[in-house]
């Protein structure tokens, strides 16, 4: 029987490797910040079932849920209650949206 020796060398590139930080990924664009891209773009009031068809086709953001302009509609109207004249949104009409910036 012949035990395989490690050396203090090959431990150490070991350890080396195993602390070595992987890159980051890009982080995901919130809905939110997706909202309010496609709204600076688009210069005009949009409804949230437009804003949000419009994120997920231009790949700004991504989800799986069954209702997403509801959610989206739902978070631009708290961050407005929230935030006030601060909102990067304004409610122009019932329902409609224009960037505040």
């Amino acid at each position: 029987m012949t035990a395989k020796k490690t050396t203090k060398k090959a431990t150490k590139k070991t350890a080396t490797s195993k602390t070595a930080k992987p890159k980051a990924a890009p982080r995901k664009m919130s809905g939110l910040d997706a909202a309010a891209k496609v709204l600076a773009e688009a210069g005009e009031p949009m409804n949230a079932k437009a804003i949000c068809e419009a994120a997920l086709a231009k790949g700004y953001w991504a989800t799986k849920g069954a209702t997403p302009w509801a959610t989206l509609y739902s978070a631009m109207i708290r961050e407005i209650a929230a935030k006030g004249a601060d909102a990067r949104f304004r409610k122009t009409a019932r329902g409609m949206f224009e960037s505040a910036k």
